[in-house]
């Protein structure tokens, strides 16, 4: 990151002798506004390359890719200050200046990543201080162990031998391990990766204890690790670690950020709520006796129940008539949802129409009980007929949108495909996914799609 930022800097101070030489006391840009916009496009230059995954731990395949990768981040990065550009009208910014800008920038961006993927690719594997790996292990494990090295970006790591059999041969693995601390000497390993399965006649920590005395770091895979399962990781508790199977991709800082943008999320909703509770109120309460807000008990985060609160968009005994409306349900699984629901109000079905039946559950989002994006909270009624894999999608907080509100609920009708869109969205959860998701919402609500 620093390299890069060093070439957008570069990029931009050669831009800036160039035109000073070329146009001469025929143009000119204010200094602080020259350094304000180097610094700007540091950070969008950094950004635009962190999306782009190139600063994941995951080495590029080719220069190709590389290559296609660096020509997109470029694009954005100058498109972005074409927009500023555009918005703000610095004097001395035209369009000679940003793309000599861009060309400077390109060459420095180009070069250095170059060079970096040059010596990754052909020469970090032949440096004197590589780090040299021995993995120890069932044949299907060390392969996912080997496949994974294979990808992981270093200064310089390489597989120098590998002790590894199908599975169901111990006898032979563990004749093999008696060797190991010839192989060791042999083969200036640095390092042994113990891939072995779950079996406990395996003496495992005879061979830790020798690669110990022998001064050779170790790793373990975990024996319950399988391809498929979620993270597993090591964490600690008062100096006793533990091994964590983690069942989604929420940090501790991603569900920081995610709160707080429930928080701002929240406080803005419950402000427009506020704003439209009379007006609103006003016409429910013409168009049908019985209360505003309609409040009904939901599942939430494992289970917890809490009251969700909604405009009330049914008549009062919408909950009776339930029972004999259950044959029309349009969903497959324990979902209900009506077409031309009878129950709805004249009033209710704009306020669903428009998601304005909706706001109240800001309110929901601010206490905690649920988040601006998430799983839709199911009753306590439809869990009761989950299967046991349906329950994952509760595992998290609920949202007020989600993946199946923007995938367009009205034509997804398998409550298993709704379980997998939620399923996906704890799996692969990025905070920029939430962002995405809201300003997606906005669109469908917007063109009033997807309600029922």
């Amino acid at each position: 990151m620093i390299l890069d930022a060093v070439c957008v800097i570069l990029g931009g101070c050669a831009a800036y002798l160039y035109m000073l030489e070329t146009f001469t006391g025929l143009w000119a840009l204010r200094p602080e506004v020259f350094l304000v916009s180097l610094l700007f496009m540091v950070l969008v230059n950094n950004f635009i390359l962190g999306q782009l995954r190139l600063y994941s731990d995951i080495k590029p395949d080719s220069f190709l890719q590389l290559t296609i990768a660096l020509v997109k981040a470029i694009a954005f990065d100058f498109i972005v200050l074409a927009g500023a550009v555009f918005v703000f009208r610095p004097e001395g910014f035209n369009r000679e200046f940003i793309l000599a800008f861009m060309i400077f920038t390109s060459m420095f961006l180009f070069l250095e990543r170059y060079v970096a993927q040059f010596y990754i690719s052909r020469k970090a594997k032949d440096n004197y201080n590589v780090r040299r790996l021995l993995v120890v292990g069932d044949k299907a494990r060390a392969e996912h162990v080997i496949k994974a090295l294979d990808r992981q970006l270093s200064w310089g790591h390489k597989i120098v031998g590998n002790i590894c059999v199908n599975e169901g041969e111990k006898e032979k693995l563990i004749e093999e391990l008696e060797n190991l601390p010839e192989i060791l000497i042999q083969k200036e390993v640095d390092e042994v990766i113990f891939a072995l399965g779950g079996d406990r006649s395996i003496p495992l920590w005879k061979y830790l204890n020798l690669c110990r005395k022998k001064g050779v770091t170790t790793r373990i895979l975990p024996a319950l690790w399988k391809p498929g399962l979620g993270s597993i990781r090591v964490e600690e508790c008062q100096g006793i670690p533990f091994l964590t199977v983690h069942v989604n991709s929420f940090s501790a800082s991603g569900l920081l950020y995610k709160r707080l943008l429930d928080i701002v999320g929240g406080f803005i909703g419950s402000v427009i709520f506020l704003i439209l509770y009379p007006f609103v109120a006003i016409a429910i309460k013409l168009d049908s006796p019985g209360p505003v807000l309609f409040k009904q008990e939901r599942v939430g985060k494992n289970g917890r129940v809490f009251k969700l609160l909604k405009f009330r968009t049914m008549y009062v005994d919408a909950e009776k008539q339930k029972a004999w409306l259950t044959h029309k349900n349009v969903m497959n699984g324990p979902i209900f949802k009506l077409k031309d629901d009878p129950r709805i109000t004249m009033v209710g079905r704009f306020l669903r129409k428009t998601s304005i039946d909706e706001f109240p559950q800001f309110l929901n989002v601010l206490k905690g009980e649920m988040s601006l994006v998430g799983t839709r909270p199911p009753t306590p009624e439809e869990v009761k007929n989950y299967a046991l894999w349906h329950h994952r999608r509760i595992s998290a907080k609920p949202g007020i949108t989600g993946l199946w509100q923007i995938s367009g609920r009205n034509k997804i009708r398998d409550f298993d495909t709704i379980v997998e869109l939620d399923c996906a969205y704890l799996d692969r959860w990025r905070f920029m996914d939430d962002l995405k998701i809201l300003w997606k919402t906005i669109f469908v609500v917007l063109a009033r799609k997807g309600a029922l």
